[in-house]
């Protein structure tokens, strides 16, 4: 019989157990499938055990394969039993996720390998509109995660900074004479400009003024970008946000010339323009428009060019709305024909869904325009002093809080709809009631330094409910991030608040020191997992 020996840690037991499978079925079967190509799984009921592999269906070989192979697996560590059609289930030992409990970290999988994150990119001459939240918000959390399993890590705050817009922004400034202006009035010059199509041309124009590094247009074009920079630090700094890099579009400029030439063997005229036929692709890639000036996509090819030279990541995540997946789509096969990546599934493009309003329209006031982001964000302020926060710094930490869980605890692709209710609620799955719960841990460990008695006991259901979830945390957090999707740690966190409530409105704590150092260890992971989501912790609410 196959026999664990040593000490492993929770990171270690899926491996532990793929070992332990492989060694089985090879002798049961006399098939060896390479260990990684076993599945090990939590089954959907956790009765059933706390891992699974369904290997002996895999083989066709049913319940009595099964059963052989599960009598050749033994271990101090874990049960096994079989299940079903022939499942394989392991339940681990109370002793063992009692040991889980000082060992509970995130294993350094990332160590010596490179993470680029482009994320929140507003537009230069625009507020923060609640568009960007997502994006912003997503992105920092991807980014945490990454860092959080030892790879390095690189935020890029990829601006929109150039492009016809500009051209159509200059034009309106030009008309109007304005030389002093906040982001608010650029804003209203860029609409009044759509107004009048007969301007379009006079757009293009004067944006060719700017690639052809115009003098007083390129000095317009620098105040545009100061102002806005101000408001955006003004936001980052409310939703504590700080990205490494902002390198804009305009920073590539002196890059493109290169992405031509790179182009030169697999571009060709198409009525004017610049064009690269992608495979597969309907429509092709455009280099250059008709009039010479370059393209979304030129500045993102440059873009991918500078990333790989700079910094040589193993991996760039793109945290941008789904309505950009045509062009990325085409910009990363574009990318791949130029060699600039040997694999194009080192470019990622996380396609994140809309917020919709309760009557599932994009959201938006009455009149039809994008919302502010500030005015949603200080309203969730606002909200979060009525629940009691009289604190400034608290009701930030609150209602921001709330904000950013809301977001994160929604599939990325999905479209999400903004429902105050459920981002303020005390209870359910949200960031005050996981803000609360770490609170409580911390209450109860700050009464414990006047509690010397000591109580032992077996260990209970809500106990074990507890043990069997919280070893699983560095597992978990490997699995939100390369799966791209922060849902996933907010799920966690939210069940283990629930089973921590549940065992203390049950359950005296202190004055026990097995219960003390259960209520430390959900405090520490609900600190560690809402610190990934950019969730502030509170020491009292």
């Amino acid at each position: 019989m196959a026999r664990s020996g040593g000490t492993i840690c929770s990171m270690e037991i899926k491996s532990k157990l793929q070992e332990l499978v492989y060694k089985a079925v090879c002798e049961v079967a006399g098939v060896c499938v390479p260990a990684k190509n076993i599945k090990i799984e939590h089954p959907e009921v956790e009765e059933h055990g706390d891992y699974s592999t369904n290997i002996a269906l895999e083989l066709k070989g049913g319940r009595a394969l099964a059963e052989k192979i599960a009598v050749q697996i033994g271990s101090e560590y874990f049960d096994v039993s079989v299940a079903g059609s022939g499942f394989i289930n392991f339940k681990l030992k109370p002793q063992y996720l009692v040991e889980q409990l000082s060992k509970i970290h995130i294993d350094q999988m990332g160590k010596g390998k490179t993470v680029v994150v482009e994320y929140s990119s507003p537009n230069i001459a625009k507020p923060f509109g609640i568009g960007h939240l997502r994006s912003t918000i997503i992105g920092q959390a991807l980014y945490n995660l990454y860092q959080a399993l030892g790879y390095t890590v690189i935020g890029d705050n990829h601006l929109g900074d150039w492009g016809t817009q500009f051209g159509k922004l200059l034009f309106m400034i030009n008309k109007t004479k304005t030389d002093d202006f906040s982001i608010e009035e650029l804003e209203k010059l860029y609409v009044e400009f759509h107004l009048h199509p007969e301007w379009e041309e006079e757009g293009r124009r004067w944006f060719k003024k700017l690639e052809d590094k115009n003098t007083e247009t390129r000095r317009i074009w620098q105040k545009c970008v100061d102002v806005s920079m101000v408001e955006f630090d003004r936001i980052y700094k409310l939703l504590d946000v700080k990205i490494d890099n902002a390198y804009g579009e305009s920073f590539y400029e002196d890059l493109m010339p290169q992405i031509i030439a790179d182009a030169e063997n697999m571009s060709k005229k198409s009525e004017g323009a610049l064009i690269i036929e992608i495979p597969n692709e309907e429509a092709p890639l455009m280099l250059l428009k008709s009039d010479g000036g370059t393209t979304y996509a030129t500045r993102d090819l440059a873009t991918v060019k500078f990333r790989k030279q700079k910094w040589d990541p193993d991996l760039v995540i793109y945290e941008v709305g789904a309505e950009q997946t045509l062009h990325f789509r085409q910009v990363f096969a574009a990318a791949k024909l130029l060699t600039y990546v040997t694999n194009v599934n080192s470019l990622i493009h996380t396609k994140h869904g809309l917020y919709l309003d309760t009557d599932g329209k994009k959201f938006a006031t009455r009149m039809g325009k994008t919302i502010k982001l500030e005015e949603v964000l200080n309203e969730a302020i606002d909200r979060a002093k009525k629940l009691g926060n009289s604190e400034i710094e608290t009701a930030k930490a609150v209602g921001i809080g709330a904000i950013k869980y809301f977001e994160l605890s929604h599939s990325i692709q999905s479209d999400i709809v903004f429902d105050w209710e459920k981002v303020m609620a005390l209870e359910g799955n949200s960031g005050p009631y996981l803000q609360y719960t770490y609170a409580r841990t911390q209450s109860v460990l700050k009464k414990a330094q006047d509690s010397g008695l000591k109580v032992q006991s077996d260990l209970n259901d809500e106990e074990l409910a507890i043990l069997r979830w919280i070893y699983r945390y560095g597992e978990l957090v490997e699995e939100a991030a390369v799966r791209y999707a922060p849902n996933l740690l907010c799920n966690f966190l939210y069940e283990l608040a629930q089973r921590y409530n549940t065992f203390y409105n049950k359950h005296t704590i202190l004055g026990n020191d097995f219960r003390m150092a259960l209520t430390q260890a959900v405090g520490s992971v609900l600190n560690s997992g809402l610190n990934l989501l950019g969730i502030a912790v509170l020491e009292h609410m």
